[in-house]
C-alpha cells in the first residue's frame, strides 16, 4: 500500500498569526515539502489543480518538476489536473516532459473539478460539463498510447495523423480517474481499467465500499481484472507527536478554509464538534498521533481495499515547520505501522 500527500498549496492568511503567505513562497515551501516527503520515505506527492486566490496551484506540473531533479524515489502527480478545461495534448506533454525530468516517476490524476473557476478563465461552457471531461479524456489516452494520432471532436480542433512529443519514460504514462463519489466516475473508470482516486472529506469512509464494488463490477464487464485495478483515497488530516496536538494545530486552518468554501457552496458553519466528530475512528479525518492515523488507514484499508492513500496536509495555512514535521511523521512513523501490519496480515493468508 502506498502513502502519500496531497495539497492545493493553500495560499491563505493563517488564522492564528494572521500573516498572509504569497503564492511564490507556498510554491517554495511546496518544493521543499516534496523533498522532505522523499527522504521520509514517502510515495507520492500530489497536487491539485486550482485556479483561484487562496490556492497557488494553477500550474501542478511546474512545480512538480522543480523538485524532480531534487528527489530520487517519490511519485509525482496531479490532484487533479482539470481535464474538461485544459487542451489533452499539452496536459500530457506536461506530465511526459516531469516523467522524462523524475526518470518515469510521473502521474496525472484526471477530474471533472469540483471548483469551476477554470471553465469561464478557458472559455468553456458548464453546460457542457460532462461531455468536455469525456471527450478530452478519450484524446488524452489516445495521445498516450500512439506517437501519432488521429482524433476528431466536438470541442477541440482536429488532429490529423500528427505527433505528440516529448513521448513518456512509462510505458504507458499513468493516468488516474479522480471522483467525489460520483457512481457514474466509478464506471467509467472501471470500464476503461483505469485506477481510481475517490475524494472522502465527510462523512465516513466505509460508505465509499458501494462505489468501489461498482468501479470493479464495470471493469469486470468490460474484461479487465479487478484484482490489478488500483484505488486510492483523498482525505484531510495531519499527524503530531500527540493527537491532542494535531488537533488543536489543525483545527484553526480547517474551520476557517472550510467555513470559506461553504459559504460558496450553502454548507453549514463548521464548527469544533463537527472537527471532533470527523476525527472519531470511523470519521473522514485523519488527525492524530502517528498510531491512531496508522489505525485509521488500516480501517480504510479493511473496508475498501485501498492500494494508495493520500493525506491532505494542510487545508488552510499552518507553519510550515509543522507542515514538514506532520510529513515527516507520516513517512517515518505512520507508513511503517501500516505496512508492517499489512505484511503481517498477508502473512496469515
Amino acid at each position: 500500500m502506498e502513502i502519500g500527500i496531497s495539497t492545493f498549496l493553500e495560499a491563505t492568511a493563517d488564522p492564528v498569526t494572521g500573516k498572509a503567505i504569497s503564492h511564490a513562497e507556498r510554491l517554495r515551501n511546496a518544493v521543499e515539502e516534496i523533498v522532505v516527503a522523499d527522504q521520509a520515505g514517502l510515495d507520492v506527492y500530489g497536487i491539485g489543480e486550482h485556479h483561484r486566490a487562496d490556492y497557488a496551484a494553477s500550474a501542478p506540473a511546474v512545480v512538480l518538476a522543480a523538485a524532480a531533479a531534487m528527489t530520487k524515489r517519490i511519485r509525482l502527480t496531479s490532484a487533479v489536473t482539470v481535464l474538461s478545461s485544459d487542451d489533452p495534448v499539452r496536459v500530457y506533454q506536461a506530465f511526459s516532459t516531469l516523467d522524462g525530468l523524475s526518470n518515469g516517476r510521473a502521474e496525472i490524476m484526471a477530474g471533472r473539478g469540483s471548483f469551476i473557476e477554470s471553465f469561464p478563465l478557458f472559455g468553456y461552457s458548464l453546460d457542457n460539463y460532462d461531455e468536455l471531461f469525456e471527450e478530452k479524456l478519450e484524446l488524452l489516452l489516445k495521445i498516450r498510447a500512439s506517437e501519432k494520432v488521429t482524433w476528431q471532436g466536438r470541442h477541440r480542433p482536429a488532429i490529423h495523423n500528427l505527433g505528440v512529443y516529448p513521448r513518456s519514460v512509462q510505458d504507458p504514462l499513468p493516468v488516474w480517474i479522480a471522483s467525489g463519489g460520483n457512481p457514474q466516475s466509478a464506471v467509467r473508470a472501471g470500464m476503461l481499467g483505469l485506477p481510481i482516486a475517490f475524494a472522502i472529506i465527510g462523512g465516513m469512509p466505509e460508505r465509499f465500499a458501494p462505489l468501489v464494488e461498482l468501479y470493479k463490477e464495470a471493469a469486470k464487464r468490460a474484461g479487465h481484472d479487478p484484482a490489478k485495478l488500483q484505488i486510492a483515497t483523498h482525505s484531510h488530516g495531519f499527524v503530531a507527536d500527540t493527537t491532542e496536538e494535531a488537533a488543536e494545530l489543525f483545527f484553526p486552518p480547517t474551520q476557517a478554509q472550510m467555513n470559506v468554501i461553504g459559504r460558496e457552496r450553502g454548507w453549514p458553519p463548521y464548527d469544533r464538534a463537527a472537527y471532533d466528530a470527523a476525527r472519531s475512528l470511523r470519521g473522514a479525518l485523519y488527525v492524530g498521533d502517528p498510531e491512531y492515523v496508522a489505525e485509521k488507514i488500516l480501517l480504510l484499508r479493511k473496508h475498501l481495499g485501498v492500494t494508495r492513500f493520500f493525506l491532505h496536509v494542510n487545508v488552510g495555512t499552518m507553519p510550515h515547520r509543522e507542515v514538514l514535521r506532520a510529513i515527516e511523521l507520516l513517512g517515518t512513523r505512520v507508513a511503517p505501522i501500516v505496512r508492517k501490519e499489512l505484511a503481517r496480515l498477508a502473512g496469515q493468508q
